[in-house]
């Protein structure tokens, strides 16, 4: 089974190389050991982001009265959510199979592992072994939840995000070790339709890759929503003998112990590099992720990767950038390479999180003299009809240039409105260019032209 392009893994890196491969002429093949799409379709983006929908909707209903309408008690049907996912990441499961089917790219079922000479095994889980040969092998393996070695997952109580999606019963209390987006996204979650919550967060902010201020007012408005937050603060173990879970955690003046039904461990993504034949075929690693160049090529011809497994951000929308760039190059085509700091980041909590660029501090550092402008969304009319106030946009400029450095939202749909930024950085526009580009009234998005305003002194609403 001869290919020009053989893709390891099919989430959003390995079937979006595959397919744009297949249109530039190739014959391509994906392995995959689970199902098309990967864990961010299957396990990840996708059927979180319909549980947090069904919290969301849940909270509308419990708030209805603010909005005028009358609504008898609503009950979260936790199997129900639980249910809806699993029926959406099964309904894009199938749409990737239709992309596979519609572009000509042969699905091959099983674990793949490099083999010498182009080769790569795949053992099937009926115990089968085929062996396929291509010119090119892309390794798009993707990542896991990470494991502590005071935090082992035994996949009931102590609980990595998969598990966190299928639970049989709503827990009544859960202890969440780490604030990033997986952390918190689960922790509004959960909070949302009942159960009592808490954050543990090593470092001293909450949600820490992001600038301060956004930090700052997360944990405002994770406190106003009655989550229990600790920052500062270090899990030493955790005793599962009992009923429940009595975790220990050590903050900043003793130790002390919690008690909860779950807990659940969001300390960030492992790549799966295990048992794919990087060390047979000497591919360098380091600090746990494949070496490659700018266009995905690792230290053997022939041989790529892309995602979670190499350096960037571990990202969906990473990954599917790397695998266009990848398989361009091998076309002979001319892309530009990946520029990692015009990458959007999106929290899919509530309030909703969305930067790009420098933070502030980062910005300082590098050597920049910098404007900063901030619009709240008190201010917004469009925010104050949706009854969504909290948050705000708060953008950074060179001084000298006006180039925009990054931008950081806070508040409700800010996922949908930080592309905005990233097109404006790519296509290097100034400050002064946003400030006087008209944008739509009443709108969340005006606030990023408001904000922009404001670091120039030109700011209306404030």
């Amino acid at each position: 089974m001869n290919y020009d392009i053989i893709v390891i893994g099919s989430g959003p890196g390995g079937y979006v190389a595959a397919i744009r491969a297949s249109q530039l002429g190739f014959k391509v093949a994906v392995v995959e050991r689970e199902s098309l799409g990967g864990i961010c379709l299957n396990w990840g983006c996708i059927p979180t982001k319909a549980l947090l929908k069904s919290a969301n909707v849940f909270e509308y209903i419990s708030h209805a009265s603010e909005y005028g309408i009358e609504v008898k008690e609503a009950k979260a049907d936790f199997s129900g959510m639980i249910k809806r996912s699993r029926g959406v990441a099964d309904g894009m499961s199938k749409g990737v199979q239709f992309l596979m089917k519609k572009n000509k790219v042969d699905v091959i079922n099983g674990s793949g592992k490099l083999k010498r000479g182009g080769k790569v095994e795949v053992n099937g889980s009926d115990g089968t072994v085929t062996e396929l040969s291509a010119k090119h092998i892309i390794l798009a393996t993707g990542g896991r939840s990470r494991e502590l070695p005071n935090l082992k997952q035994d996949g009931k109580k102590v609980i990595g995000y998969r598990q966190a999606m299928v639970l049989a019963q709503q827990p009544k209390s859960m202890v969440i070790v780490g604030s990033g987006a997986i952390g918190v996204e689960f922790a509004y979650f959960y909070n949302a339709i009942g159960t009592k919550v808490t954050i543990v967060e090593y470092l001293d902010n909450i949600v820490p890759v992001e600038d301060e201020d956004i930090s700052k007012q997360l944990l405002r408005s994770f406190k106003k929503s009655r989550i229990n937050i600790m920052t500062g603060t270090n899990v030493e173990s955790v005793d599962t003998t009992g009923n429940g879970c009595k975790v220990l955690v050590k903050t900043a003046v003793g130790t002390e112990t919690i008690e909860c039904d779950v807990v659940l461990s969001a300390v960030g993504v492992s790549p799966n590099i295990e048992h794919i034949g990087l060390e047979e075929l000497g591919i360098k690693v380091d600090k746990g992720r494949v070496q490659v160049d700018d266009f995905y090529k690792t230290n053997i011809e022939g041989v790529y990767a892309i995602g979670d497994i190499v350096k960037g951000q571990a990202l969906a929308h990473v990954a599917s950038a790397e695998g266009i760039i990848c398989v361009e190059k091998i076309a002979g085509h001319h892309p530009e390479p990946l520029n990692y700091n015009n990458i959007p980041g999106c929290t899919y909590c509530s309030p909703e999180i969305a930067s790009v660029g420098y933070t502030e501090k980062a910005a300082i550092a590098a050597g920049y003299e910098i404007k900063v402008g901030k619009f709240p969304f008190s201010a917004s009319g469009k925010a104050s009809a949706a009854g969504a106030k909290d948050g705000f946009v708060k953008v950074i400029f060179d001084a000298k240039y006006g180039e925009f450095l990054g931008a950081h939202m806070i508040g409700a749909n800010v996922t949908e409105m930080i592309a905005e930024v990233v097109v404006a950085r790519k296509l290097e526009t100034t400050g002064m260019d946003i400030v006087k580009t008209v944008h739509p009234h009443p709108t969340m998005s005006e606030a990023i032209m408001e904000a922009a305003a404001d670091a120039y002194g030109e700011v209306i609403h404030l």
